[in-house]
């Protein structure tokens, strides 16, 4: 039935549509990936200002009716995020965020985690922008995994159980893997084993850092586990 939905939102992603409008894609706690239209919202005298941009987290009200985009008709800002856009490797990092997020996550599929998650990401660069690193991003990635329930298997050998020799990484096998059955394996080394164990027991404001040989394995692990359990293809972040 047509009526509003209020909402905390995310804007992932903003589009010009038509002479004034755009097209917002949304993250929201309740009720997952949206889509909206703002009306009249690149008019000078807008009255929604310039808080329908990406990386604002909103409270919003949505007019639902027939067509498969709501429309927005109320917008405060809860944070605006303005650092984001004074910091070059900050503003990288939040929208490569926001386009894992939009990319993983279809239309309909509620995760109040993942909200948390992107919202906790946007606000640590906003207010320390030197924490865009590539430790930082990966750790984000990661996490996303195992909110998506693919997080790779770090404790023991994905093909046989074992818990020592665990030397390679198998995206087909969903996690590391031991000297026994490192066939389809790529290698994967301590420093990037523990990198990744150590990402998913942090914070992200507390991710470890780690040397660039193992942060490139580690990438590869998390690109691989993507690929092949969640059909997708992310840009490397390093």
């Amino acid at each position: 039935m047509p009526g509003s939905v209020k909402t905390e939102a995310i804007v992932l992603r903003s589009l010009r549509y038509g002479e004034a409008d755009r097209i917002l894609h949304l993250y929201t706690p309740a009720r997952g990936r949206l889509s909206a239209i703002a009306k009249g919202v690149r008019r000078a005298k807008s009255r929604f200002g310039g808080r329908l941009e990406p990386f604002f987290r909103l409270d919003l009200v949505l007019y639902e009716g027939r067509s498969e985009l709501l429309t927005v008709t109320s917008a405060e800002t809860l944070a605006g995020h303005p650092r984001l856009r004074e910091h070059g490797g900050a503003l990288d990092g939040a929208a490569r965020a926001c386009d894992a997020v939009g990319r993983l996550f279809a239309d309909g599929e509620p995760h109040r985690g993942v909200y948390n998650l992107l919202s906790n990401q946007l606000a640590l660069l906003d207010a320390q922008p030197e924490r865009a690193t590539r430790a930082n991003a990966l750790a984000f990635r990661l996490k996303l995994l195992l909110a998506a329930g693919f997080a790779p298997q770090l404790a023991a050998c994905a093909g046989c159980g074992e818990r020592e020799h665990l030397v390679g990484f198998s995206g087909a096998a969903g996690g590391v893997v031991c000297s026994a059955c490192e066939a389809s394996a790529f290698a994967l080394g301590q420093d990037a084993h523990d990198f990744l164990v150590g990402a998913l027991g942090s914070s992200l404001a507390e991710t470890p850092e780690a040397p660039p040989a193992a942060l490139a394995q580690a990438e590869r692990a998390i690109l691989a586990t993507l690929e092949h359990h969640a059909h997708l293809q992310l840009r490397p972040v390093g």
